[in-house]
């Protein structure tokens, strides 16, 4: 009787152990179906496309606004400065932390570190005054000045956010699954998503200005506000690892751009954006 009911305990215990084992293998099959819970970051970088914008300038002795300035961005290349952590700010560079906090909807903070570089040389509409003192250098620009043809020259206006027009956001967005399209079963071993993302921010650059040949201001400073849209493609592999790309565009607003080393002189203006990005990341239940 007694091994009647250790056989019996003991098939008992079998059977157990071998659902434990199946729940198991069928978790680990389908990690990827559901989200929620999961914690991700992303590193990548960027090439940035912006609209033409009129910039105004404002100081003590001076308030005049350049038309239709174009601006470009400053790529590095593939360049080991990405992963360098000493020179890792260098390059124009995207970072990304988030959380599911439901099977397909996140929210993120984040960073887009992109580099806008007016041109040079270049014709363009001025209008407004200048009056510095006969004594500053840059009063040989002095006059009025009603829509005129300037050439806007590096003696002129240098005007740069190289060292980073920073974009510092918070984002909402939503992931799905789109790997069935592709005939993909497994998908925790690789796993093709499409996401959408909506964000808004503000703009803490570094200007690197020299204005009427003053001296240059290059300090970072809380410069104006943004919001972006974006779109992305994202293949995980192995559950955990992704490369991604997104297409970003946006709004921004500089209403507070520092010129000189005198906090009366400033720049104002608004453009939009494009950013193309590629990121590398992972994935984790935390």
């Amino acid at each position: 009787m007694t091994k009647l009911i250790l056989a019996k305990i003991l098939i008992l215990a079998l059977f157990c152990f071998g659902q434990i084992l199946i729940a198991q293998t069928e978790t680990t099959l389908n990690y990827t179906s559901s989200n929620k819970g999961k914690t991700f970051v992303n590193w990548g970088g960027n090439r940035g496309d912006f609209s033409k914008s009129d910039i105004t300038f404002k100081g003590a002795d001076y308030n005049f606004t350049i038309q239709d300035v174009t601006a470009k961005d400053k790529p590095k290349g593939w360049h080991i400065d990405y992963i360098n952590p000493s020179k890792i700010t260098i390059p124009q560079t995207n970072f990304k932390l988030g959380y599911f906090f439901s099977d397909k909807y996140y929210v993120a903070i984040g960073f887009d570190h992109m580099k806008y570089v007016v041109e040079q040389d270049k014709t363009r509409k001025l209008d407004g005054f200048i009056n510095l003192p006969a004594e500053d250098i840059g009063s040989v620009y002095n006059g009025v000045y009603n829509n005129q043809d300037f050439n806007v020259s590096a003696d002129f206006l240098e005007f740069e956010y190289t060292d980073g027009l920073n974009y510092v956001f918070a984002e909402i967005g939503r992931q799905d699954d789109i790997s069935s399209l592709f005939k993909i079963k497994n998908t925790d071993k690789v796993q093709i998503n499409i996401n959408e993302g909506f964000s808004a921010g503000i703009l803490y650059p570094r200007t690197n200005t020299t204005l009427l040949q003053k001296p240059r201001n290059d300090e970072f400073n809380l410069s104006g506000y943004g919001t972006a849209l974006k779109v992305g493609l994202n293949v995980t592999f192995f559950k955990h690892f992704y490369i991604q790309t997104d297409l970003k565009g946006g709004f921004i607003n500089m209403t507070n751009t520092r010129t000189t080393q005198s906090k009366a002189d400033k720049a104002t203006h608004h453009f939009f954006f494009l950013q193309r990005i590629v990121s590398v990341g992972g994935i984790f239940r935390i």
